[in-house]
């Protein structure tokens, strides 16, 4: 049999930091938001079986929780049921209920 050319691989001499973003929350610790996950539950959401119109979930922010029901969704924003628009940059957690 033939023998391949060996394959050259760019060694990385560097420190990675892939982290988009971070915040502080005033209990000593610091909770790392990737946008890349958040996207991908929000997706999850919207493509699941049970949601036909709807979905009633549970938004977490940098200082606080709520409960909303979707029912829409654009590049950069969460519409909910009553019509308010939530910016995807802004949330920390999702959560169906």
């Amino acid at each position: 049999m033939k023998e391949l050319p060996s394959v050259f691989a760019n060694p990385i001499k560097k420190e990675l930091n892939n982290v988009q973003s971070a915040y502080y929350d005033g209990k000593d610790r610091d909770i790392e938001v990737n946008p890349r996950m958040i996207n991908k539950k929000i997706n999850e959401i919207f493509a699941s079986s049970n949601h036909v119109y709807k979905s009633k979930v549970k938004i977490s922010f940098k200082d606080h929780e709520e409960e909303h029901v979707l029912v829409g969704k654009t590049n950069l924003n969460l519409l909910t049921m009553e019509g308010k628009l939530i910016k995807i940059t802004d949330i920390i957690d999702i959560k169906k209920i």
